[in-house]
């Protein structure tokens, strides 16, 4: 089977009575030249590493599972459909190089991962896609992070200060990681098709921070979330008693949030 032909995958599904849960975020990557474009985004940092340690999450009918394992990778795939899930294994001949985990990913995510991973390389489910990847930004868990997303996600994560796109998820993302948007994916490379484009997302973990304390991050997640629950209004009106400025919390680096977590921990 053809993973990027569209009258395959449909065929497929029909043969077997599968219907894409949009709820799930069930949208088939059916474009070769995106499929190569993310994979070869992924695994360019981990040139010289053999048989890299990938993470992906909602593998699907295994478009990117495929890929992966023709280039020598090792792959953990974690499927929250349990007919994906069972499909998968049997189809790659039960490879030697293919662990498949049954379940929702935010569970695996939540408790102890229990093995080291060069990359993650995925195409997230819509829905929750950006809250798997908070989850693993906060763990700092995976030193690189591909992914298709939503393209208005991936603006807001790439999004530096003072841009109307700024957020809670950017300056999370980018306290631990350097985001770059790779490219655009039209919505016409998805089967079924999505209302909008994805975009091509690739997070690397950096060392910047790596001083921070627990403590230190805590009072950061906490301060940023407080700020940009009211991103509207001056940060001198939401904290104050604490900050005397009247900046908002999108005009901040990532930069200026250190040195004001720093401060406000040393008074």
């Amino acid at each position: 089977m053809n993973l990027t032909s569209p009258s395959q995958v449909k065929a497929w599904c029909i043969e077997n009575e599968f219907h894409p849960n949009k709820t799930m975020g069930q949208n088939f990557l059916i474009d070769r030249n995106a499929l190569v474009a993310i994979v070869d985004a992924g695994l360019a940092p981990l040139e010289g590493v053999a048989s890299p340690h990938v993470l992906e999450i909602g593998p699907g009918l295994g478009v990117l599972t495929e890929e992966l394992l023709s280039r020598g990778c090792e792959v953990l795939a974690i499927e929250k459909d349990p007919v994906l899930a069972e499909r998968l294994g049997g189809y790659f001949g039960n490879s030697a190089k293919l662990k498949v985990v049954a379940g929702d990913a935010l569970d695996f995510i939540g408790g102890d991962l229990g093995e080291k991973f060069d990359c993650m390389v995925s195409n997230l489910p819509y829905q929750a896609g950006t809250r798997i990847l908070l989850e693993l930004v906060q763990r700092r868990a995976v030193p690189c992070m591909t992914v298709l997303v939503q393209s208005e996600v991936a603006e807001r994560l790439a999004a530096h200060e003072g841009s109307k796109t700024r957020g809670l998820a950017g300056v999370w993302a980018q306290f631990d990681y350097d985001v770059e948007i790779v490219r655009k994916v039209s919505a016409s490379c998805f089967w079924p098709r999505p209302e909008i484009g994805s975009s091509v997302v690739r997070l690397i973990r950096h060392d910047r921070n790596i001083g921070f304390s627990a403590e230190e991050r805590a009072f950061f997640r906490k301060l940023t979330k407080k700020a940009f629950e009211h991103r509207r209004k001056q940060l001198g009106s939401v904290f104050r008693d604490m900050i005397q400025s009247t900046a908002r919390a999108e005009e901040l680096s990532n930069e200026d949030w250190k040195n004001l977590v720093k401060g406000l921990m040393e008074k």
